[in-house]
């Protein structure tokens, strides 16, 4: 039953707006047509940034920093539940959606899909979000620059995400 509605949500969302539209007597292909250039202009604004925040997690990942960081905090964080082999995930999440995928993707080709850590990134990667991304990226493109309160609230919603995840998978996977 949930997965039909799942199914409907966006068709019925799309005809609802349309037909508001409609019934408004509003130009909605001209108001489509409109926001399709904007955001092709805001995505070339936004190249520059999404190149940057790229380039920085690739020299995270390769330099051999990201294993350097998560060797020392192991043994605390396996007593909280937080296997080793999970801390890339929660190191790369805030840093780039793509690389926190990309982590997760070799975590799940190296260990069997149904282990504890397999699940454990995976309800990370959905109750986290990419701090940094967005603040360079989104605000970048808006010329917003003064954005500490921001990511002050960014971090401590991306640490609730992952200590959330790690008793929700604790409570059902463990």
């Amino acid at each position: 039953m949930l997965n039909k509605i799942s199914t409907l949500i966006l068709p019925l969302l799309i005809i609802t707006i349309l037909s508001w539209g409609i019934v408004k007597r509003q130009p909605v292909y001209e108001y489509f047509i409109e926001g399709a250039k904007d955001g092709f202009g805001v995505a070339i604004k936004i190249i520059p940034y999404l190149v940057a925040i790229i380039f920085a997690v690739t020299v995270f990942r390769a330099s051999g920093l990201l294993d350097f960081i998560t060797a020392p905090i192991a043994a605390f964080t396996n007593n909280l539940g937080l296997p080793t082999e999970v801390i890339p995930v929660v190191f790369t999440r805030p840093l780039s959606g793509a690389a926190a995928l990309g982590v997760f993707s070799d975590l799940a080709y190296r260990m069997p899909p149904d282990s504890y850590a397999v699940k454990l990134a995976a309800i990370i990667i959905g109750s986290s979000e990419t701090t940094f991304y967005v603040l360079s990226v989104y605000f970048g493109s808006v010329g917003i620059i003064k954005f500490r309160y921001a990511l002050l609230t960014g971090i401590i919603a991306d640490i609730a995400g992952i200590a959330i995840a790690v008793m929700i998978a604790r409570l059902f996977f463990y």
